[in-house]
């Protein structure tokens, strides 16, 4: 949408402008709405939990920009042959996402096509002074992230039949698990930039977020949490298309050191379902923070930092 012109309208906070998460409208001093829209086809076999992992992803993006679902609508493209319990599965699992999230469905639409997608459009409220927005982090800010990468990898490896069977719950569980808690907890710590990694990978959603500011971000390999057997699948090349697509677009936009084994890059170029939350916050509330979150989400991990960008420096290094 880049060549079209900008609306100009006040109250509306966050466009597309710019590469935040959501759409955000004031509605007066107090109160500002959240919207947004997400679908993707299946990244599992069970028709439920592929509606609660779609739920789940659509939700975030409500999360990331600090509001609270309220409105949610169906996104439904449906094959002529597909089997109607089939259909009511996925919307279970959509229905039970939402109803988690204390938000509620009030309809949504349907058409064929000759491949399944399933998502949200998603209403949240958020204060207007308490919008979290992608592009803000500040310089001595620490970065956390709150769930493990290599969702790609691994839902690439199960349709392949590579993933064993023990391990595709657990998947499945984190996938399909809310960010509501993490952005509960982060409320009230001094947090200055929010978003989820989804599909462009961490390196991505990271590079989103000083892309067009005047830091930098600096990324340690050995602290990012990653899934069980995803190392293990990138060594092996089961590596999504979106990934490579995902580096292209990177190539000289990050600096990876020489020491970062290609696998292990790979998988932060992996493109994320339902990923967790990457916020930077204060030097000073850092460890705080992260304490609260391990308390009920033991993977969240402090990754890097922020710093002040010099001339000559690239946005975003990966040591």
């Amino acid at each position: 949408m880049s060549h079209l012109p900008e609306f100009h309208d006040s109250n509306l906070l966050v466009g597309f402008d710019t590469n935040d998460d959501a759409a955000v409208y004031r509605v007066d001093n107090e109160t500002a709405i959240i919207q947004s829209v997400d679908l993707f086809p299946p990244v599992v076999d069970d028709p439920y939990d592929y509606g609660a992992i779609a739920a789940a992803n659509a939700l975030s993006d409500i999360y990331a920009m600090g509001g609270t679902p309220t409105l949610a609508l169906n996104i439904l493209c449906i094959p002529s042959d597909m089997d109607a319990d089939v259909v009511k599965r996925i919307l279970e699992g959509g229905y039970d996402k939402v109803k988690e999230a204390g938000a509620v469905i009030g309809g949504g639409h349907s058409i064929r096509d000759e491949e399944p997608k399933y998502g949200l459009c998603v209403t949240g409220l958020v204060h207007p002074n308490h919008i979290l927005k992608n592009n803000t982090p500040r310089a001595g800010d620490i970065l956390i992230l709150t769930k493990p990468l290599g969702s790609g990898i691994l839902t690439t490896a199960a349709k392949s039949g590579l993933l064993p069977e023990r391990e595709i719950k657990p998947l499945v569980r984190l996938l399909a698990q809310l960010n509501k808690a993490a952005a509960e907890i982060i409320k009230p710590y001094n947090v200055s930039a929010c978003t989820d990694v989804t599909g462009f990978g961490l390196l991505g959603h990271a590079f989103e977020m000083i892309q067009d500011g005047t830091e930098s971000i600096l990324l340690d390999s050995a602290k990012i949490p990653l899934l069980p057997h995803a190392h293990d699948m990138a060594q092996k090349g089961i590596i999504p298309g979106g990934a490579y697509t995902n580096r292209d677009w990177l190539l000289d936009r990050v600096d990876i050191a020489p020491t970062v084994p290609l696998d292990l890059s790979d998988i932060f170029f992996d493109p994320q379902t339902s990923g967790g939350l990457l916020f930077s916050v204060s030097h000073e509330d850092a460890e705080r923070c992260l304490d609260e979150l391990k308390k009920t989400i033991p993977y969240a991990e402090k990754i890097g930092h922020v710093e002040k960008k010099l001339a000559d420096e690239h946005p975003l290094y990966v040591l």
